[in-house]
């Protein structure tokens, strides 16, 4: 996922002269600003990181961001570290023992928290739309009731009752059963809502990076579970005598599943100090508390033009959504019917069906690359590899999250530089050949590997696998489920894409320890088969997306409903004055001349007088 500049402002049409390239650039930038398309203020001030920087309320909200993203991120790691730990085995030795050969509950262990985030996830979106990013209620200031609950803190407070059971386990599985569902129902719920909250009130040239800090943020809690994880397998020594009760603490895996809770409270506190998201308040009619908002979040003046502009643009955001539903549903209020309908119209219009297939396919084919299956069970696959022993394991699990973590950083960089489709086959083919290569040099030395060569050659393939999925898949597989979809279909094209990444997820983490047991160093032949159809996914039927303008996506999709959302969009920010406030920001720019002004220049006629706010 990367800045909306990228996604629609640039245009870069093969064959095309420079001044062809300037003249479709000043009408991209026309068009986006008498739309209200937030990302005409994205060129109008400090973007990206330095945006972050020169902007300490908007670096809070994207340190906020990260919490939520470590908190995804430890808790998709730190199971893989407790599962193979002495005294944990121990405890659930019926499951988890090296001599149990039925390995389902034990994947099961592990995927119950995917299936708990398949549903909250699905359920976070409707009810964040109906009751606000925060509040689990509305606010009903008008009967003097105050919002005492919060979204945000409602899902920290489910996976800290999860968390809770499973520090808290006896020695009934059911209890670590039961804290993985509802720790998983929170991180999938969480997953999308901090995201997506924070990003409605960042100010739109540095949206891009929060993404990239919450992808960063996630592998950097995978990375920090798993060295806790090394650490605390030495509380009490590293092995267990089931037989006499002697050995490793219990506390060497409590007190890794026990430190979710600490980002997980101050998320849940920190919820409850920040601010409504300005577009809910609109959505919800409450115009005059989101414009105060968006001044107080911005640090300018209500009258201030850029306020008034992402103001209005919000204000046709609402009018279009409205209008839209008209015309479809003969239903002029976006409620919890017409969202069912949309949802509908998404499953059965070819355009949008083939955009979703499109989306969704890549959430499902990141997964079956395998990287879950080396996240949830790394120790596991190392023993495999020939490298014994729990702390040996781990230690080498701490690495895949170091090289996880560090080469997310190129991904962040290149993206916009080398497009989707190159960065996308290249990580296929790579990590085709590390699971060919793995596969072979099991089959040729394990599984006792008294070549120890061929064991540390393998062992670098899982490495090098690491490095291109971070650099390709990891985050390009969620910035080709944003862009492929129309803006009036994003939120819902990627809430099914959302889905699709858990259920696959859990799929992944279901199978991978059944195919360990049964059919061996073949795991990684199926997952080189997946990288293969990912290969000819990338090749033939992935569109190359990089710097394309909505209508020219529209185009390649052969799909007429993103020109009739823009002249919707475009008569209705005409209605409102929207297009006065875009020439007022032009002419603040240019000291008040309108000289180069891009809106003038297209023939709108001036705006005179000072600058009054028209709503």
């Amino acid at each position: 996922m990367v800045g909306g500049k990228s996604l629609r402002s640039s245009f870069s049409a093969g064959g095309a002269t420079a001044t062809q390239r300037r003249r479709s650039s000043s009408i991209s930038q026309v068009r986006a600003a008498a739309t209200g398309d937030p990302d005409f203020l994205a060129d109008k001030g400090e973007t990206g990181f330095k945006g972050l920087i020169h902007n300490p309320k908007s670096l809070g909200l994207a340190l906020f961001a990260s919490l939520g993203g470590v908190l995804y991120g430890y808790n998709q790691g730190v199971f893989g570290q407790v599962q193979v730990m002495s005294s944990f085995k121990a405890r659930y030795w019926w499951i988890l023992g090296d001599d149990v050969t039925n390995k389902t509950l034990k994947g099961f262990v592990t995927a119950i928290l995917e299936l708990g985030a398949f549903v909250g996830s699905l359920m976070a979106g409707p009810l964040a739309d109906m009751f606000s990013r925060k509040s689990p209620m509305l606010d009903h200031r008008s009967s003097g009731a105050n919002a005492t609950q919060y979204s945000i803190s409602g899902w920290c407070i489910v996976f800290m009752l999860g968390t809770a059971l499973q520090v808290g386990a006896n020695s009934q599985i059911a209890c670590i059963y039961a804290g993985r569902w509802f720790a998983g129902m929170a991180v999938g719920a969480l997953s999308m809502l901090v995201p997506m909250f924070n990003a409605e009130l960042a100010p739109p040239g540095i949206r891009g990076s929060l993404v990239a800090l919450q992808q960063l943020a996630i592998t950097f809690g995978i990375m920090v579970s798993y060295w806790i994880g090394y650490g605390t397998n030495y509380i009490g020594g590293t092995s267990y005598d089931r037989a006499t009760g002697v050995g490793q603490s219990s506390a060497a895996w409590r007190i890794p599943l026990a430190l979710q809770l600490v980002p997980a409270i101050v998320l849940c506190i920190g919820a409850v100090f920040i601010p409504f998201s300005p577009r809910w308040l609109m959505l919800k009619g409450r115009e005059e508390e989101s414009l105060m908002t968006l001044s107080r979040l911005r640090e300018r003046p209500p009258e201030d033009p850029t306020v008034q502009y992402e103001f209005r643009s919000l204000q046709a955001e609402r009018l279009v959504e409205r209008e839209a539903a008209k015309e479809r549903y003969g239903i002029d209020t976006v409620n919890f019917r017409v969202a069912c309908l949309e949802y509908k119209r998404l499953l059965t219009t070819k355009s949008l069906l083939h955009r979703l297939l499109i989306g969704a396919s890549a959430q499902a084919l990141q997964q079956w690359t395998g990287i879950n299956a080396i996240i949830y069970y790394a120790p596991t696959i190392f023993a495999q590899l020939g490298l014994t022993g729990n702390t040996i394991g781990l230690l080498a699990t701490g690495l895949v999250g170091i090289v996880n973590f560090v080469f997310t950083f190129p991904a962040v960089m290149f993206v916009d530089s080398l497009g989707r489709k190159p960065m996308l086959i290249w990580g296929e083919i790579n990590m085709s050949i590390s699971h060919a290569v793995i596969a072979a040099i099991i089959a040729s030395f394990g599984p006792d590997f008294s070549n120890k060569a061929a064991g540390n050659a393998a062992v670098f393939m899982i490495y090098w696998y690491i490095v291109n999925f971070a650099v390709t898949w990891g985050p390009l597989a969620w910035v080709v489920s944003a862009e492929v979809f129309p803006l009036d279909m994003r939120a819902k094209g990627m809430s099914v894409s959302s889905a699709t990444n858990w259920l696959n997820n859990f799929a992944v983490a279901m199978a991978t320890p059944v195919m360990i047991e049964n059919i061996g160093y073949k795991t990684y032949i199926v997952f080189m088969c997946f990288c293969l159809v990912g290969l000819l996914y990338a090749i033939f039927i992935l569109p190359e997306l990089k710097g394309l303008t909505l209508e020219e996506v529209d185009h390649i999709f052969h799909d007429t409903s993103g020109a009739e959302d823009l002249a919707r969009r475009e008569r209705i920010a005409k209605q409102i004055g929207l297009d006065k406030v875009a020439r007022d920001i032009q002419h603040q720019e240019t000291g008040g001349t309108g000289a180069g002004s891009p809106l003038d220049s297209a023939g709108e006629k001036k705006s005179s007088g000072p600058f009054r706010s028209e709503v």
